[in-house]
């Protein structure tokens, strides 16, 4: 592999001009493509195959108005005085009458119907229902909505809008982002000491996230893209596209400061540094893909979506970077007598053993036992909240204070009970037969089951062997009692099916959210042993090492359980949740462990192999297993200490995002970038290899015969013949 990077690395620095154009072309069809093809994400969780979905399905031929989307218009009177008031009542007559003119509207269900009225009389609701998903309702349509409220308000009631048609904000650019990108360029200034070297490592990255991005949105019309598989590719192909650049680009100036000749300091880059981060795009590629084992197709999408962008990440390092650095030349060579240039051509380290990141080496690697102990306690204690993980997927409750969906929730919660939020839904069927008689008896025994509020008469849809039961839950959508109730249902389902007749399933919205964090739970053990493996086997081949791969396995885990214990800590328990402004506590968003652990085992992976390697090649020249870790921790521990702090402010960048969905995952990933590159990487990793010394790296002769070559580190360029570059360069 480091052969071949070498020889795309030179090409590309011959040919600088036409890799330019191809990426700039490419990226023109895309965004074109984009532009005239694109088509709306699709924000709809489903799960193929549940009870919850199969309902759901059925009734989207035989009832579309209960299983589409919907919205409630929340009416509330000023102090004093009642919605059943006279004037009140006709204020709101008239905005159900507007409300059923909105385009895509199905039905709407006002108070005298629906007896939607709270206990106290100072509040009603409007039920407004689309025959159609979510993703599928127009702005336009929405906006009828909004402005049936305000027009109710200038009448004297208070009204708000809510319901499942509001969700993930999605993909947001703003400042918070933009402060973050500027914040790694002035982490690349400091790395580099160079504004041309800063600048050239943001513009590839910088291009190749527009192109992953465009090629993602251009497949919108074909594939259901959510927001949120966006979102997470844009955060992703920034993050490892600015530290993929880094990594080559600094062994290119190091080498340029050694006095290589430009167009063999690029290739030889690409062939040492390039390996490693074609190993470590790898890793994440193939941990984001492997989401789909798991069978949830939003889940599938956004992984893939994510591993699209590492890919392109990867590719633009390996090759654009090339063909930018052949337009720069021997300019990026670091000025004589700089830091840089004295850390590149020092041999044995004195120039950089002032540097704190070499002194901190020292320190660990003087102590190790000590060390290990200290840094182990200290995750094992931030780890202990994740024991109480709670999973399910964030509704309105999650939303902002001042919108307009939040403030429709905290009121209905407050005058009506929080299970109206979450409302379930009860499709009986008796196979043919007419059903509604069925479906009363069958109302009548789920009013016995605890934890429900009320239970609505039956409502039949077009098929007459059908009838759908509403069921108000006495807790909201996102509690564990209320998963526990959707479980008694289907528990109670057999008893009810021989008394009635009637097969029983639960769906709606709250259900297939219950469904889906089910799944996700059930997934995660399964899809953590499957990284775990992946990261022992990988290892083993790269370093010929037994000790290292699992050293490294153990320390993966404790980066991801100390980063789920504070991610409880914080949204779950809501430690400082006033402070860092999160307008909601409550259960973990169902997918973020395994979006967490996908990411971070290729991240993980990255800082291990840039890391580890340098240790590893001092350890074959020298043979001294002590000196080794701390020689050749000196050069890789600036770099991977810049790519972790440009990680940690891109992903830092969203976290003011005020999506629910959104907001956690930021906050995971920066948390889990910080966690594994300071606690595990620089501190475990020397600690544990000085402690096994000259164990660290042996591996049995049989094994050591048996597992591929990956070459990372590109030994074979110095027995493979040098490529004739002595040729002419074009003219940039």
């Amino acid at each position: 592999m480091a052969v071949l990077l070498h020889r795309l690395g030179l090409s590309a620095y011959r040919h600088r001009k036409l890799v330019l154009g191809v990426w700039l072309v490419v990226l023109a069809a895309l965004i074109t493509c984009a532009g005239v093809f694109g088509g709306k994400l699709d924000d709809r969780f489903a799960v193929p195959g549940t009870e919850s979905q199969r309902a759901l399905d059925t009734l989207g031929r035989t009832l579309p108005e209960a299983s589409g989307t919907g919205a409630q218009i929340v009416f509330t009177a000023p102090a004093g005085h009642h919605v059943t008031e006279a004037r009140y009542t006709a204020v709101i007559a008239t905005a159900e009458a507007a409300a059923a003119k909105a385009p895509q509207v199905k039905a709407v269900m006002g108070p005298d119907l629906s007896g939607a009225v709270s206990a106290d009389r100072s509040t009603a609701i409007v039920q407004v229902q689309y025959s159609v998903q979510r993703a599928e309702v127009r702005p336009s349509s929405l906006d009828v909505i909004e402005r049936v409220a305000d027009a109710a308000e200038k009448n004297g009631l208070r009204t708000s809008v809510g319901g499942s048609v509001y969700g993930s904000n999605g993909v947001h650019i703003g400042p918070s982002e933009i402060i973050g990108v500027a914040v790694a360029l002035l982490v690349l200034v400091v790395t580099f000491g160079s504004l041309l070297a800063a600048g050239m490592a943001l513009l590839p990255a910088l291009l190749g996230v527009a192109v992953g991005l465009a090629g993602l949105l251009a497949l919108t019309p074909a594939v259901g893209i959510s927001s949120t598989a966006v979102t997470l590719a844009l955060m992703l192909g920034l993050a490892v596209g600015i530290d993929y650049i880094l990594f080559i680009l600094s062994r290119h100036r190091q080498q340029l400061a050694r006095g290589v000749d430009p167009q063999e300091s690029v290739a030889l880059a690409n062939g040492t540094a390039g390996s490693a981060v074609v190993f470590a795009g790898s890793t994440v590629i193939i941990a984001l893909a492997a989401l789909g084992v798991i069978g949830i197709p939003f889940l599938t999408v956004m992984g893939l979506g994510a591993a699209g962008a590492v890919l392109v990440a990867v590719l633009a390092a390996i090759t654009l970077l090339p063909a930018l650095a052949g337009f720069a030349g021997a300019r990026l060579t670091p000025k004589s007598g700089s830091k840089e240039a004295r850390r590149a051509t020092d041999p044995d380290g004195s120039a950089g053993s002032s540097a704190l990141g070499a002194r901190w080496v020292r320190t660990v690697v003087a102590k190790p036992l000590l060390t290990l102990l200290a840094a182990a306690g200290i995750l094992v204690a931030l780890a202990l909240p994740a024991a109480d993980l709670r999973l399910a997927l964030p509704d309105n409750g999650s939303a902002p204070v001042a919108s307009t969906e939040r403030k429709a929730y905290d009121t209905v919660s407050d005058k009506f009970g929080p299970g109206f939020n979450g409302s379930l839904l009860v499709l009986t069927d008796t196979g043919g037969r007419p059903g509604a008689q069925a479906g009363a008896e069958a109302a009548r025994r789920l009013r016995d089951l605890e934890g429900i509020e009320a239970v609505l008469p039956p409502q039949p849809t077009h098929d007459p062997a059908q009838t759908v039961v509403q069921v108000i839950p006495e807790t909201g959508p996102d509690s564990a009692r209320t998963a526990r109730l959707v479980r008694d249902i289907r528990a109670a389902a057999p008893d009810i099916r021989r008394s009635t007749g009637a097969t029983v399933a639960v769906t709606g919205a709250t259900a297939v959210n219950i469904d889906v964090s089910d799944r996700l739970s059930d997934s995660l053990l399964p899809f953590m042993a499957i990284v775990v493996g992946l990261s022992l086997v990988l290892l083993t081949m790269v370093f010929r090492s037994l000790v290292i791969p699992f050293k490294a396995a153990v320390g993966f885990l404790l980066s991801v359980a100390a980063s789920l214990g504070t991610v409880v800590a914080l949204f779950q328990w809501g430690r400082l949740a006033d402070v860092l402004g999160l307008p909601h506590t409550g259960p973990v968003v169902s997918f973020l462990p395994i979006i967490l652990i996908g990411v971070l085992f290729g991240l993980a992976m990255d800082y291990e192999v840039f890391l580890v390697s340098g240790m590893r090649e001092e350890w074959v020249r020298t043979g001294a297993a002590r000196a080794s870790v701390i020689d050749g921790a000196r050069h890789s521990v600036r770099v991977v200490t810049a790519a972790a702090l440009i990680m940690f402010t891109v992903f830092a960048g969203f976290f003011p995002l005020d999506d629910a969905l959104i907001k956690p995952i930021a906050f995971a990933l920066a948390v889990g970038v910080a966690i594994d590159a300071f606690a595990v990487r620089l501190t475990l990793v020397p600690a544990v290899l000085a402690l096994a010394g000259r164990h660290a790296w042996w591996l049995p002769a049989w094994l050591d015969r048996a597992l591929p070559d990956l070459d990372v580190e590109g030994t074979s360029l110095h027995k493979a013949p040098k490529a004739e570059h002595k040729e002419p360069e074009p003219v940039s």
